[in-house]
């Protein structure tokens, strides 16, 4: 079961999961964000992917803060890109000792999802103000809009904004456009749409462009995210429903 819900933390969603037995592992899709992940008593941080990633199931309690694009970094006190495509014990950031305690304190609260919200609050309280030129980036490139013209608009020469991507989101801009793009049309296809139309609101060229990126992004072709998302229908199906359990996040375990 998969739950989540807007945290308090700005921008950032919290979530929740209990492993049922038997349950299939699904592919994690790249989303433009990290998290930060209390499993089973464990901290870890789930670093921004660029490929689908697959977990290995050693847990059965999750829950996860999944911080706006571009926010972890100040929060967790390390550049996006050294995370980038890893999944991190947070001992290798904040140190053996204070890992554990913290997570032996939110596996002793009556909620641990609360706890680990608590925590993220505190951590938040004491790092830097989110960059409102960041967001303005993850705006402007989730509306569809060029890189070149995101550059122009928030002030920024082309490698200046490469150096800050990097630093804010583990890659490059053009790598984040195409990953906010393909969430943008796999959420029309969860919803009905068909894929020619997803492919085209969403800012692909066409269908195929679609194929492509979610073949090189996700790792599978579109036919088979739509079976695993419960999407019934197929390619022609207007107002079909999606499965009930919200897709999650890029440090959850299953399809994002």
């Amino acid at each position: 079961m998969y739950e989540e819900h807007p945290a308090l933390l700005d921008g950032a969603v919290l979530w929740t999961r209990a492993l049922r037995r038997a349950e299939p592992v699904r592919p994690v899709l790249p989303d433009g964000c990290m998290d930060l992940i209390w499993a089973d008593g464990s901290l870890l941080v789930a670093g921004p992917d660029t490929t689908a990633y697959v977990p290995g199931e050693t847990a059965t309690r999750y829950a996860g803060i999944r911080f706006a694009p571009g926010d972890a970094p100040g929060i967790l006190g390390v550049p996006a890109h050294e995370l980038r495509d890893r999944r991190v014990a947070l001992a290798e950031l904040w140190g053996g000792a204070e890992a554990r305690r913290l997570g032996e304190r939110i596996a002793e609260a009556p909620d641990p999802a609360t706890a680990l919200e608590d925590l993220a609050l505190r951590r938040a309280a004491g790092a830097p103000a989110p960059d409102p030129l960041l967001r303005a980036v993850v705006a402007r490139l989730d509306a569809g809009r060029p890189v070149a013209e995101t550059a122009d608009a928030v002030g920024l020469g082309a490698r200046q904004l490469h150096r800050r991507s990097l630093e804010a989101f583990g890659y490059g801009p053009k790598t984040l456009a195409r990953i906010l793009r393909l969430q943008r049309a796999l959420t029309l296809v969860r919803a009905g749409v068909p894929y020619a139309a997803a492919a085209l609101r969403a800012g692909c060229a066409d269908q195929a462009h679609l194929a492509r990126e979610t073949r090189a992004l996700a790792g599978m072709t579109l036919s088979a995210y739509t079976v695993s998302a419960g999407v019934s229908g197929g390619a022609g199906a207007v107002g079909t429903s999606a499965k009930s359990e919200t897709p999650l996040p890029s440090g959850s375990v299953t399809t994002a």
